[in-house]
């Protein structure tokens, strides 16, 4: 199975697109190495992928015939992800409100209306 099926039939990336984006921008990587979508995937490869602000890191077990439900993901790949990787995604919802990152220029009209709402 190609390396982009398997991460979106594991449910890594939300879509096949997205996933060979990814791996064609460099954020996924077999063993260190950066891959194509094309790549065939095979039981006890590693494969480190990054997602927003976390890389996900999988070993693979096997190859799904399909996407397959969340409770079957188990079956098909092992979870080697640290936990300190889950705990930094869930430091970027620590931000205080109306929180803009230097070097994002000016906020939009739909930042202002966001802003507004917020009334800060």
């Amino acid at each position: 199975m190609r390396l982009d099926q398997w991460l979106w039939a594991i449910r890594i990336y939300k879509t096949r697109s997205l996933a060979a984006d990814a791996i064609r921008g460099g954020h996924v990587k077999i063993a260190g190495e950066p891959t194509k979508p094309a790549h065939e995937v095979r039981p006890g490869e590693v494969v480190a992928a990054r997602v927003s602000q976390m890389t996900r890191t999988v070993r693979v077990l096997g190859a799904p015939p399909s996407r397959v439900a969340a409770k079957l993901v188990v079956q098909f790949s092992e979870d080697l992800t640290p936990p300190e990787e889950y705990a930094r995604r869930c430091e970027a919802n620590l931000l205080p409100l109306g929180f803009r990152a230097k070097g994002t220029g000016r906020p939009t009209k739909r930042d202002r209306r966001e802003i507004d709402e917020f009334g800060l």
